[in-house]
C-alpha cells in the first residue's frame, strides 16, 4: 500500500523538486564510472516533490510494495510541471530511470559543483534544518526506513525537500554536468 502526505507550501519558482530516499547499494564494477549500470541495484522507497503549490510524499514500508511506488511514481510524473530540480542530477535521474523502466530527465542541478554536499550548501546559505533528523546524512534515512522508523525517513526526505527549494530560491540552479539519457 503506498501512503501520502500533502501539505501546501506556496513557493516562487517554476517546475518541480524532486527528492527520493532509497535503499540498495551502487554496482561497485561501475562505481562512478558514469554508466548506468551504478544504479541497478538502487530502489527508492520515499518518492518526494515540491512545486510552487504544494509538497507531496509518496512511500512505501515493505521491499515488497516498491514496485507499487514505481507504477504510481511512473504515472504521475510526466505530470509535474517541469523542469525538474534535484540537488544532485545523476542520482535522482538514474534511480527514477533504472526504477521505472524509462528515460526521466532531472534538467536543473542544485549542486553547485559535482560532490558538493547538501549540509555545506545548507551551512554556506544559512537555511535552516526544517527538522532534518539526520543532520543532511542520507544513508541514516536508508537505515531508519529499514528499521521501520518511518516518521524519521519522511522527516528526512521533507526537510530536504525544503531545503533544495531554499538553495534554488537562494542561489539558483545550473546544467547538470555531461548527463545523457540512457536507454538499456
Amino acid at each position: 500500500m503506498i501512503l501520502e502526505l500533502k501539505e501546501e507550501i506556496i513557493s516562487d519558482f517554476k517546475g518541480t523538486i524532486i527528492d527520493i530516499e532509497t535503499i540498495g547499494e551502487f554496482n561497485g564494477r561501475y562505481r562512478n564510472s558514469g554508466d548506468w549500470r551504478e544504479y541497478e541495484g538502487i530502489q527508492q522507497v520515499i518518492f518526494g516533490f515540491v512545486n510552487s503549490q504544494y509538497l507531496q510524499i509518496l512511500w512505501v514500508k515493505n521491499k515488497e510494495e516498491i514496485s507499487e511506488l514505481n507504477e504510481r511514481v511512473s504515472g504521475i510524473i510526466d505530470k509535474l510541471e517541469k523542469p525538474f530540480y534535484a540537488f544532485n542530477t545523476a542520482f535522482e535521474k538514474n534511480v527514477l530511470t533504472c526504477q521505472l523502466g524509462r528515460p526521466i530527465n532531472v534538467e536543473c542541478e542544485l549542486q553547485r559543483e559535482k560532490f558538493e554536499s547538501k549540509y555545506n550548501a545548507v551551512r554556506e546559505l544559512r537555511i535552516p534544518a526544517h527538522g532534518d533528523p539526520f543532520n543532511d546524512k542520507g544513508l541514516l534515512c536508508m537505515y531508519a526506513w529499514q528499521n521501520a522508523e518511518f516518521d524519521k525517513a519522511l522527516a528526512h526526505n521533507r526537510a530536504c525537500l525544503m531545503k533544495e527549494r531554499d538553495i534554488l530560491l537562494r542561489r539558483g540552479y545550473r546544467k547538470p554536468d555531461n548527463l545523457v539519457l540512457f536507454t538499456k
